[in-house]
């Protein structure tokens, strides 16, 4: 018999997998090169050559933000097409923010404290 999680510890699980694959200045770099090149997305190539990266050491890179859900590819004739999962950042971005303000609408100031709540 399978069990589930609840859905507040399949969120935690899936936010901290997510931040784990961005605690790695290549990948976050490369994450964010593919957040800039929008739904177009980017080769592995162009990838390689904006961040002056090793296509073995992108692949690497490449898959772990794949396996934390942060980007997709998609076969394009002989290449691949990397795109950011905006969904699923702004899951991560949404579960980080959840108990701002305790619920009520908030903005953030540079200090992290919220305001007009």
């Amino acid at each position: 018999m399978e069990t589930t999680q609840p859905d507040s510890v399949a969120d935690e699980a899936r936010t901290v997998k997510a931040l784990a694959a961005l605690a790695q200045p290549q990948r976050l770099r490369a994450f964010r090169a593919l957040v800039v090149a929008g739904p177009a997305g980017l080769t592995p190539g162009v990838i390689a050559e904006q961040l002056g990266i090793a296509p073995s050491a992108l692949s690497f890179h490449l898959k772990e933000l794949a396996n934390a859900g942060l980007i997709s590819s998609e076969p394009r004739g002989r290449n691949l097409i990397y795109r950011a999962h905006f969904a699923q950042m702004n899951a991560v971005l949404g579960y980080l923010t959840q108990h701002c303000c305790e619920g009520q609408a908030c903005e953030l100031t540079e200090s992290a404290n919220c305001i007009g709540c």
